[in-house]
């Protein structure tokens, strides 16, 4: 059995020392990342590390982001990072340094790795091994918020065809280099049709390309729900940001432990390794914390740097710690472990273990895989975008849509004419419900009024940028706060936004 994990590039297996940067981290980090060092030395893998300061004394010391400069071009210097977890200040608008990093070094693909260790480790799904590849830079965790009224904040959810393309292909890439057999793509693309739809006709595209690979598409909710139940139906999982964090944590925990996993963070120059866990600043220094989440970090980053023997080293060696039940407190119990550990004990322990393979557990064969992933350069197709109309946003402190309706259809509308008004995405004008719950946020969508002439978009004709301005100018003229504006587009005749519910 080839044991998951990651590998991004083309690099062959080397004598040479590999450098690479370290960052401690904060709380329990620099606990678990002396052990985890410790164990890399100990088994003899071709790499050395440069230490850099990152997280919760950056901040304080008035780097807004969490890292400095020294930090960037040593990381930019070697490409390849091993991150121990980080504390975000409280207050003051603090960014989180993870989104930053992976944003900011283009590291589009979270890959984490869950396989359950019963039963040393007590879980409910004996037979789970999956794969959850996460997009790592766009969706919800763009983090575009505004307050647009009294009563509405906003959050963009930007879906984009090169970020589906890249992680689509990836997660199919990481299969066929790992001996994986399905990858189930979930999506939420029966509410939203054009962000998730577009993930989902992503990866049905790209699937055409691997007809070796068994693939199916679920809704993002019963799939969550399946693989809180059913783990074991599920092998790789290629998802967006915000439901690959969630599903993520879940699957940890339903192997046994969220601090027994690691994560890949993968771009196309630059990686980025570390646990899932957090600081855990209630047991730092008190020699309690478990490595094994960092350690599984460290092992996809030494596949990534062609040192796969020595991962496999190090990973059976772990599995074997646990097999002998040598097991830190989060995961110690009376039944399966023979000895509690604290950290550095722990990595002794697998230290000891070097050399040696489970018993009962399946052993990692890291280098039976082909560990290359090559992903090509987007390339962008040329379309035909016609402009068809605007949605105008607007802050208006009443309830009345019949009222809204019938003030905005007597202002001047230049060759533009009031379609519908919408409360929360409910259309309310014309024929709402007295029933609907209004706000103070509307949404009023304005197309042209001319005759609809053209097949190729039956219910919007064509308007040019001068009429939607006027339009504009005349609303504001008649004192209404606008506050946002959509422009509706079509791309190659196809409807480029979404019709408002009840239209």
């Amino acid at each position: 059995m080839i044991a998951a994990q990651n590998m991004s590039t083309e690099k062959e297996p080397t004598n040479r020392l590999t450098t690479v940067a370290v960052a401690h981290g904060d709380g329990i980090g620099p606990e678990i990342m002396d052990a985890t060092l410790r164990i890399i030395d100990a088994a003899g893998a071709n790499v050395a590390f440069e230490p850099i300061s990152v997280g919760e004394a950056q901040y304080l010391s008035g780097e807004t982001s969490g890292i400095g400069k020294h930090a960037w071009e040593t990381i930019g210097r070697h490409r390849v990072l091993l991150k121990g977890p980080i504390t975000t200040p409280q207050g003051k608008g603090y960014k989180s340094l993870n989104v930053t990093m992976r944003k900011t070094l283009g590291l589009f693909a979270n890959v984490r790795p869950v396989q359950a260790l019963h039963p040393y480790i007590e879980t409910h799904f004996p037979k789970m091994d999956v794969v959850i590849i996460r997009e790592n830079e766009e969706d919800l965790y763009a983090g575009i918020e505004h307050q647009q009224t009294a009563d509405v904040v906003q959050c963009l959810k930007l879906i984009t065809r090169p970020g589906c393309e890249k992680i689509v292909r990836y997660a199919f890439e990481y299969a066929r280099a790992y001996g994986r057999k399905k990858v189930t793509c979930m999506v939420k693309d029966n509410i939203m049709k054009l962000t998730d739809g577009l993930f989902h006709r992503v990866f049905d595209e790209i699937g055409a390309e691997y007809p070796d690979i068994k693939q199916d598409t679920q809704i993002i909710d019963i799939a969550s729900a399946r693989l809180a139940t059913r783990p074991e139906d599920y092998d790789v999982i290629v998802t967006s940001n915000l439901y690959g964090d969630i599903i993520s944590d879940i699957a940890a925990e339903l192997a046994g432990s969220v601090g027994m996993a690691g994560s890949a963070n993968i771009g196309t120059n630059v990686a980025m390794f570390e646990a899932i866990h957090g600081s855990a600043p209630d047991i730092a220094g008190k020699d309690m914390a478990n490595p094994s989440g960092l350690l599984n970090a460290a092992v996809m980053m030494l596949v990534h740097i062609g040192e796969a023997e020595a991962a496999d080293k190090i990973k059976n060696a772990w599995l074997r710690t646990i097999e002998d039940g040598f097991h830190t407190a989060d995961i110690y119990s009376e039944k399966h472990s023979k000895k509690r550990v604290g950290t550095n004990e722990f990595a002794d322990a697998l230290i000891e273990r070097l050399g040696k393979r489970p018993v009962s557990i399946p052993s990692s064969f890291l280098s039976e895989g082909s560990g290359k992933i090559a992903l090509p350069a987007f390339t962008r197709k040329e379309v035909k975008k016609t402009l068809l109309g605007v949605d105008v946003f607007l802050d208006w402190p009443h309830t009345d849509a019949k009222q809204l309706g019938e003030m905005l259809d007597a202002a001047e509308k230049p060759g533009m004419k009031l379609k519908m008004i919408t409360n929360r995405g409910v259309k309310v004008y014309p024929n709402g419900h007295d029933e609907t719950f209004c706000t103070d946020h509307w949404r009023c969508r304005f197309v042209s009024s001319e005759t609809l002439t053209t097949d190729e978009n039956p219910e919007y004709a064509q308007v040019s940028m001068p009429q939607l301005l006027q339009l504009l100018d005349a609303i504001h003229q008649a004192g209404f706060d606008i506050i946002k504006t959509e422009n509706l587009y079509a791309f190659d005749g196809v409807r480029g936004f979404s019709l408002g519910q009840g239209e």
